[in-house]
């Protein structure tokens, strides 16, 4: 049991890290970063830089982490994340992520890795890739360490991730039964904290993914995105301005549920299976509200980036702060385990 389940109004400690794949765009922003922007408000937030998770894909290639890193940082902290009230970070600066999973490797049973879904899934869709390897079997075992070395309370997931969380769960169990006394369990058992799924699709209507090239970038002028915008596909029906269409066939309605006023929203209905309305005039319409979040954004974020020195100072002094929390949990690991040598 953690803290936070004895004490409701407790902080909770939250751990969740993203794969540096480059500059983020707007299904980043909705599916993860807006929950992380409400959740460093009332908790203890540990958001890392997972540079060694991607390279359990890209291992033959790790300078697309080195490259992409800092585009991602930069999104983080243009969005709002804030280093008062969250500790950024990078994995790999905190060594003691990889001796905890090594430590972890030791005892955790291959078939508890084997059945991790999306071990199969991932092997399945990137089949391109030599995935055959160690570190990609291992990778959620890495997380497990990821979680467990802040003593995290909590992770706030997708549905697809829930599996990975009961892994660390099973983990945490396994290395207190093993190793300490009943009524002295050095982990807690973190809990998946369900994060609403993003409902902005891509441009397409398909899950927005750089894979498929229908993102909005969050850092792309604003040129950029009206164009890309005003030329996505709407209702194949509405082959003229005249032709009346239907709004749930199209995906510019699902960016006016996200951006959109419910009198807008009416007004578009009304206008769109009456042909009362062209497809620029709805698309306007939502384009103006998108406007009015995403360019105080890039703004912060064309600012950050002429200070890059300011910006790695903050991931500097994130580095130190996790590196001190995951070094005092590592003391009491090496001396659950007698590993506290004198020589």
């Amino acid at each position: 049991m953690n803290a936070s389940d004895n004490n409701p109004t407790t902080p909770m400690r939250i751990l969740s890290g993203m794969r540096p794949t480059g500059k983020l765009h707007l299904g980043h922003f909705k599916g993860v970063l807006e929950n992380w922007l409400q959740l460093q408000h009332d908790n203890q937030c540990y958001f890392f830089a997972a540079d060694w998770h991607a390279l359990t894909t890209d291992y033959a290639n790790p300078e697309i982490v080195k490259n992409t890193i800092w585009d991602m940082l930069l999104d983080w902290l243009a969005v709002g994340i804030d280093p008062e009230k969250a500790v950024i970070f990078i994995q790999s600066e905190v060594p003691e992520h990889a001796e905890l999973h090594l430590l972890f490797s030791f005892m955790t049973p291959l078939p508890w890795l084997e059945r991790v879904p999306t071990y199969k899934d991932q092997i399945e869709q990137l089949r391109e890739k030599d995935l055959g390897t160690y570190g990609f079997l291992g990778y959620p075992l890495l997380q497990s360490a990821d979680i467990l070395i802040y003593m995290a309370d909590a992770v706030p997931v997708g549905e697809d991730q829930v599996p990975h969380i009961e892994l660390t769960r099973e983990v945490a169990r396994r290395f207190n039964f093993l190793y300490r006394k009943p009524d002295q369990p050095l982990f807690p058992e973190p809990k998946a904290l369900l994060m609403p799924a993003s409902k902005l699709p891509g441009l397409d209507g398909r899950k927005m993914s750089k894979s498929y090239g229908n993102t909005i970038e969050i850092s792309e002028d604003w040129a950029t995105t009206e164009k890309k915008v005003k030329t996505m596909p709407t209702d194949p029906a509405r082959v003229k301005r005249t032709d009346p269409g239907n709004p749930e066939k199209c995906p510019v309605w699902d960016f006016h549920k996200v951006y959109s006023t419910a009198e807008e929203r009416a007004w578009v209905q009304e206008g769109c299976t009456t042909a009362g309305i062209g497809c620029i005039e709805c698309k306007t319409c939502m384009l103006r509200h998108m406007e009015e979040e995403l360019q105080p954004i890039r703004d912060r974020r064309i600012a950050l980036a002429k200070n890059m020195d300011d910006v790695r100072d903050i991931v500097k002094t994130g580095n130190e702060k996790a590196r001190h929390a995951a070094g005092r949990t590592m003391e009491k690991v090496r001396k659950t385990l007698k590993m506290g040598y004198r020589v």
